[in-house]
Formats: C-alpha cells, structure tokens, sequence
C-alpha cells in the first residue's frame, strides 16, 4: 500500500467513526470529507443522497468542497458542473485542459510575468488523467462512499503537524509535499487522486477568494488506509500528552519541567 500503510482499507461505516474521532482529536472547524471518482455518470447517480449543483450554473472545484465540508452535501459532479475556462475539470480528471490553458496564455501577465513560467506552471500540475465522467464529494460521516478514494480535510498547521506525527507514530516515514503555487487543488485532491498518496497543501489564492478557505487553514488529502494509520497514532501521541490544543510553555521559561514529562525515564 501507498506510503508503507500497514492497516486494512476502512469501510465506508468505520470511515464516519474515523471521522468524528479526527474531528475529536483535532478539534476540527468543519467536516472531514471524502472524494471518489465515477468512469460513468449513471454509476454515479447510484450514490444515496446524491445532489447535483444548481442546473445552468458552474462552481469551480473548491466551491463545491466548501459545500460538502460546511453544509454537509453530498455532491455529484461532471464537466458541465465546472468552469469551461478553468483548471477544475483537468485536475480531477474530468476533462483535458484547453489549449489556451496548457500553452499558458491564460496566466501570462497574472500570475507569471512571462509565457515560459507560465507554461512551466501548466506543465508541471499534477492532473488526474482525464478518463472520468463524474465525482462525488461527500461527508465522510454520512458514510455515501464505500470507500471513497481519498480522504480531505481543513484544519490549522498546529493540528496538521500532530496529524502527520500520528502517521509517523507506528510506522515513521519522511514526507515531502509539493507547492504549485496557483492552482494549489491539484497539490491536494489532484495529486492524492492521481497518486493515491498522502498531500499536504498551502490552499491558493483562488481557493481562498472562492471557496472560502481561511486564512489558516491548509488541505490534508489522503487515501483512507493513512486516515486510519493516522487516527491510531492520534490517540497514541493523546496517551502521551501530546494533543491538540498544544498549550503554550511560554518562551522564557524552563522547559526542563515540561520535557521531563514527556521523556521521563529515557536519560
């Protein structure tokens, strides 16, 4: 399994309780959620539950996030559904960016001073390849996907740090996270759908602007296996003290009085 996971892949019921013990155990603002994609639209609409964003309109990728990850929908989603002159169907698969994107004309002058960085951007995302007909992002704790492909969620860095040391818990492994700068989605959900590995992401200025991500927050996407390696070294580090919130020591104290609780007996 990706990322040496160790624990068997959770069902769509052990995910929901998986969920709420994150949201537990980090203290989480909104909902944990999960991503799965569909090479057919009509296995898509066997979802229970399923909504569909409103006919006519298109929402980019993080909208809809925003949607299932503060209101709770459960969301099917095809290329009609996403901007036409966006990245948001190319990164997950839904459609093969246009030319005008890939070329990097569509960002020269905005987001890169000339056409070479600016075509090196388009060239360097990672993209799902474009073999799907349809996404369903739902709430882990409605237990809709069986399983889900990835797992997502928002939370501040101090509660990202304690997530990926409770990954490292029981079987330690080095992580190394990429940045594309604009267009942060594909370092997330793209890339975890694509690699079926764990992704740390910087949300971007356009997930910030319209999806509403905070200014604190960063996006965590995994595949479920790493949700569970993850929870399970959650409540090994709690054991030991080491939990969210991390309550200050203040800086101009001793810190041998709060170490030693942590590392008694280990001199």
């Amino acid at each position: 399994m990706p990322d040496g996971t160790t624990e068997a892949p959770p069902n769509a019921a052990g995910l929901a309780e998986l969920a709420s013990a994150l949201s537990d155990l980090l203290r989480l603002r909104t909902l944990p959620i999960g991503m799965k994609l569909f090479r057919d639209a009509e296995s898509m609409q066997q979802v229970q539950g399923l909504r569909r964003p409103t006919p006519g309109k298109r929402f980019s990728t993080c909208q809809l996030v925003t949607q299932a990850r503060l209101a709770g929908f459960t969301l099917g989603v095809t290329h009609e559904n996403v901007p036409e002159f966006s990245n948001c169907g190319g990164v997950i698969g839904l459609n093969t960016p246009s030319e005008l994107y890939l070329s990097g004309r569509k960002m020269e002058g905005v987001w890169f001073e000339n056409i070479e960085a600016s075509a090196a951007h388009q060239a360097q995302m990672p993209r799902v390849p474009a073999e799907y007909h349809g996404l369903v992002i739902s709430p882990l704790r409605a237990a809709r996907l069986d399983p889900p492909d990835i797992c997502l969620f928002y939370a501040n860095p101090a509660q990202m740090i304690l997530f990926i040391n409770g990954l490292q818990w029981r079987n330690y492994q080095r992580y190394d996270f990429s940045i594309t700068g604009e267009s942060a989605c594909a370092d997330s959900w793209g890339r975890a759908l694509r690699d079926r590995t764990v992704c740390l992401s910087l949300p971007c200025y356009a997930e910030r602007r319209y999806g509403g991500v905070a200014d604190d927050e960063m996006l965590m996407a995994c595949p479920p296996a790493d949700l569970a390696r993850a929870v399970t070294g959650l409540r090994g580090l709690s054991k030991a003290g080491l939990r969210y919130p991390i309550m200050p020591y203040g800086p101009q104290a001793d810190p041998a009085e709060g170490m030693g609780k942590s590392y008694a007996g280990k001199s």
